[in-house]
């Protein structure tokens, strides 16, 4: 069976391969602080069904710790480095807590997961000193696909990531404005030419918005997705872009 991708809002992702359900930075949520999901149902129960998930980095719209109560006891979280000392409440879950480094390799199944670095403040803010790295990951199965969670633009990206079939790519945000540290659309786009994979589906837009601000530079909620395929039909034409609705699948034509 070939790969399948589902993306369930923002940079919730379910990566199917070889048998394995991969789920990335489960946010589950209606609300979650001052942002409310704006477009797409909260994901329904399967979207919770994983035999391992990978948190990216700390910021609570990433690791969400109510989403991740959802998870069954005993599903392997795989999390950065001193992610537990960070946030202390992941004690408190039932899950295999697995914390990882940038160049860490582990196996789950039939499958390998490359933990790859990435260029974003990881930090639990507003809490606390405890700084722990944000990362992005590549499972490799019958296909490579690469989820790079939340990240700037960095020169190595490409070359750390090695060849990869499928990447998963950062878009936008969840406010009117994107800080240091992100991709937009067409940053993504320069990152999906150096990457040069088969296929690309964009994530992390079009899902949270601050409450009340809904009229205040709108487009960064909702062209982000078109913007990234126009970007990269100019910059990486040989890639076909997937752009998914919310809980919408994807088999990627040339994946092995």
């Amino acid at each position: 069976m070939p790969v399948e991708i589902t993306w369930w809002g923002h940079a919730t992702c379910t990566v199917e391969d070889s048998g394995v359900r991969v789920l990335t930075d489960p946010l589950f949520a209606r609300r979650l602080a001052h942002l409310r999901r704006r477009r797409g149902a909260v994901p329904p129960p399967a979207a919770a069904v994983a035999d391992v998930v990978l948190v990216s980095h700390l910021h609570s719209d990433h690791l969400h710790l109510p989403s991740l109560a959802r998870l069954a006891p005993g599903t392997r979280l795989v999390l950065p480095h001193g992610a537990v000392r960070a946030v202390p409440g992941l004690r408190k879950l039932d899950l295999r807590l697995t914390e990882v480094r940038a160049g860490e390799r582990l196996d789950v199944g039939e499958l390998r997961i490359r933990v790859v670095s990435a260029r974003h403040d990881g930090r639990r803010l507003p809490f606390g000193p405890h700084r722990s790295p944000a990362l992005g990951y590549v499972v490799e199965g019958r296909a490579r696909t690469y989820f790079a969670g939340d990240t700037g633009l960095f020169d190595e990206m490409a070359e750390e990531v090695g060849p990869v079939d499928v990447a998963l790519l950062p878009v936008g945000g969840w406010g009117p404005h994107l800080g240091p540290g992100h991709l937009d659309a067409g940053r993504a786009a320069e990152a999906l030419a150096a990457l040069a994979p088969r296929a690309a589906v964009p994530v992390h837009y079009g899902t949270y918005w601050p409450i009340g601000l809904d009229g205040v530079r709108p487009h960064e909620f909702h062209a982000p997705g078109d913007d990234f395929v126009r970007h990269a039909a100019r910059l990486a034409p040989g890639v076909r872009v997937h752009r998914l609705g919310h809980g919408e699948s994807v088999r990627p034509e040339g994946a092995r």
